[in-house]
């Protein structure tokens, strides 16, 4: 069984085109299912990667392929490369 903050020490990586995204920082639930339905990752401008806000990338949960020990490789269109 893997705990919520094993995430945040995982680099999350597009396996579209090799980009690292970067730590996990924050996942939404959907609490009537008790599932994970998305992984935030800090969008490009924010200052090390602190304070959540607009510009974070949210990754659905269907579009992580694998996770391993210590990345996430995801099939995401940024639509900003």
């Amino acid at each position: 069984m893997t705990k919520s903050s094993d995430f945040r020490q995982k680099e999350v990586i597009n396996i579209n085109n090799g980009k690292r995204l970067g730590y996990v920082i924050d996942m939404e639930f959907n609490l009537y299912e008790g599932r994970i339905t998305a992984i935030v990752v800090p969008g490009g401008n924010k200052i090390l990667g602190f304070l959540k806000g607009d510009g974070d990338i949210v990754i659905p949960w269907e579009k992580i392929k694998r996770i391993g020990d210590d990345v996430i490789l995801v099939d995401f269109d940024t639509q900003k490369d």
